[in-house]
């Protein structure tokens, strides 16, 4: 089934919202098609062992509930069962509500909570206010879900367009929710591609998302590497904010077998739920340019409490965008370099590149991650990728176990080229990677070359050194003001007024720098020596930015004037020729 056949899946699902009309909003819609959709899918993963699993129950009714429980489910053949003999397909046309709740209540309990968190009753109890919930369960009764119809696969793409749907219908932020599925196939491609040594057959690899949303990362993840090895055990984690994202994808994860133990619901900023554990493999997609000022306490205590023994002692960004603050937690998470190391693969706007200057959170954040050799590639992605913004993007490619040849070096890959059309926009989004183009930017990726798509650089080409340029203050006569007492008795003073910056380049001379870049404009200035950095002591404070598209802009001279004025000619001509008509 082709990703067209899945859209349209999905498009029948939502035309349940024809029903809703006229008695519940548009915000509203989504809320009651999700788990609806969830739990159909349920239903037809079950219904092969549904027979077995009720003779189970008869048989074992008598039994504790934890060995029930795991009878029942050995009988299912899956992580989650339903002991009820009612269906979609067979509830009561008279007490349809009770039958339904029944019938959700007979699951499992890791699958019951699943409903908890979409607010199931409430809204089951609403549309049988309404008298539509008969009509509503017939209709997705109706609906073939199977895994023999629609696979994992396909299943996400589903959950993908109908939450985007929803967010569309209630003008939220499709993005909070799931990334692009083309985006989510490269960033794992290459997170993973090379990875041999972690993927032998008999080993037990590690994923964590700590924005999980509904599961796309975890999920892809999984399958890539099942393509790719074999006998090879993948453990998903992560962790996620929206309790509905999060009930997708814990839904997701319980149908296709996984354990679901280790995914969670709440902010992973503050209240970090796997506080310890340590991944392989980090795939992350966090919201961009979100503030963090609800978490703002609890952060800044760990910051000053824990130091670097915590998440966030490198430095704290500015409380309008919180993008750093997941990339140094997942940072926090990186497996010991002696077992083995962890590979990071993280997309973010372009702030977290260049935002602040010396001396600020962010250069302090990105001083950490260079001068600790973390940072292993990154690749800028085309613009109108996103369902909710055409922004530029990058994924960010982290690493603390990097090969020889990659030490103290980082690669930077231009992928805005590499993009198809889409013949119908969703949102924002109206380009995509194909198959052939992700291959080609792995490739960029693995081949590591110097290429007009592809430059290396080494970590100090990311630095500089910040001085202070001070000039005299003069009187009212434009004679030198000098300091009367004070430790700078008999010097000039400074005038405020005329005081400037000048970045110099790591590993150059400041001095140096200074006598040939300033002293010929300006033969009075001085470099203001008590400005030192404060972990190296020396003059001028040391910052770090990474102005990704400065290394690959090509120069366009501009066309020449002759050029310009014929075509202003032809354009002119064309003027007139059209009032002449008019007049005539």
């Amino acid at each position: 089934m082709n990703t067209e056949s899945h859209s349209q899946t999905a498009t029948f699902l939502w035309s349940v919202a024809d029903l809703l009309r006229g008695d519940f909003r548009q915000s509203q819609y989504g809320r009651i098609i999700l788990p609806f959709t969830v739990l159909r899918r349920m239903e037809c993963v079950l219904q092969g062992t549904k027979g077995k699993v009720l003779d189970t129950a008869k048989e074992h009714r008598n039994k504790s509930d934890s060995v029930r429980e795991q009878l029942l489910l050995r009988a299912s053949g899956n992580q989650f069962f339903n002991t009820s003999p009612l269906s979609l397909g067979t509830l009561s046309d008279t007490q349809t509500s009770d039958d339904l709740l029944a019938y959700t209540q007979a699951f499992s309990k890791d699958a019951r909570e699943i409903f908890d968190h979409f607010h199931f009753e409430d809204f089951v109890q609403q549309l049988s206010a309404a008298d539509l919930l008969y009509q509503v369960v017939q209709r997705f009764a109706a609906f073939d879900l199977s895994p023999a119809h629609i696979s994992y696969f396909g299943m996400g793409i589903i959950f993908e367009e109908l939450i985007r749907k929803f967010a569309e219908s209630s003008n939220e932020t499709a993005g909070e929710h799931f990334t692009p599925r083309d985006i989510v196939h490269l960033a794992t491609s290459l997170v993973i591609t090379g990875q041999d040594e972690k993927l032998k057959p008999n080993k037990i690899v590690t994923i964590y998302d700590p924005t999980a949303g509904t599961g796309g990362f975890l999920s892809e993840g999984d399958e890539y590497i099942q393509t790719i090895s074999e006998k090879v055990t993948v453990s998903l984690s992560g962790q996620e904010l929206n309790p509905e994202s999060y009930a997708i994808c814990k839904a997701d994860m319980l149908i296709k077998g996984q354990d679901i133990s280790k995914i969670r619901l709440g902010n992973t900023l503050s209240d970090d739920q796997l506080a310890g554990e340590r991944f392989d493999f980090m795939l992350s997609n966090p919201p961009f340019g979100v503030e963090w000022k609800k978490v703002q306490k609890q952060i800044i205590d760990e910051h000053k409490r824990m130091g670097h023994d915590g998440r966030f002692g490198p430095g704290l960004p500015r409380v309008s965008d919180g993008s750093l603050l997941f990339l140094l937690h997942l940072v926090s998470k990186m497996r010991d370099p002696h077992d083995g190391g962890s590979r990071i693969g993280i997309i973010l706007n372009g702030s977290p590149l260049f935002t602040g200057g010396a001396g600020s959170g962010e250069s302090e954040i990105r001083r950490y991650l260079l001068q600790h050799d973390y940072v292993e590639a990154i690749v800028s992605l085309p613009s109108d990728m996103f369902y909710n913004t055409g922004i530029a993007t990058y994924i960010w490619l982290l690493s603390n176990n990097k090969s020889k040849e990659r030490k103290r070096k980082v690669q930077l890959i231009d992928g805005t080229q590499h993009f198809s059309k889409m013949r119908k926009s969703l949102g924002s989004k109206r380009q995509y990677i194909n198959d052939d183009q992700i291959d080609d930017l792995v490739r960029l990726y693995g081949r590591y070359e110097e290429t007009p798509e592809s430059k290396i650089f080494p970590l100090e080409a990311f630095g500089y050194r910040r001085i202070t340029v001070e000039r005299p203050l003069r009187d009212e006569q434009g004679n030198v003001v000098v300091a009367q007492k004070g430790k700078n008795k008999g010097k000039p003073e400074a005038d405020s007024s005329l005081r400037d910056n000048e970045n110099v380049p790591l590993g150059q001379s400041i001095y140096e720098y200074f006598e040939r870049e300033v002293k010929p404009h300006v033969p009075d200035a001085w470099i203001d020596e008590t400005k030192t950095d404060s972990l190296d002591g020396e003059v001028g404070i040391v910052g770090f930015e990474i102005p990704f598209n400065r290394y690959f802009y090509v120069f366009k001279p501009p066309r020449p004037l002759e050029e310009i004025d014929a075509d202003l000619k032809l354009c002119t001509d064309r003027i007139k020729q059209m009032i002449e008509e008019l007049s005539a």
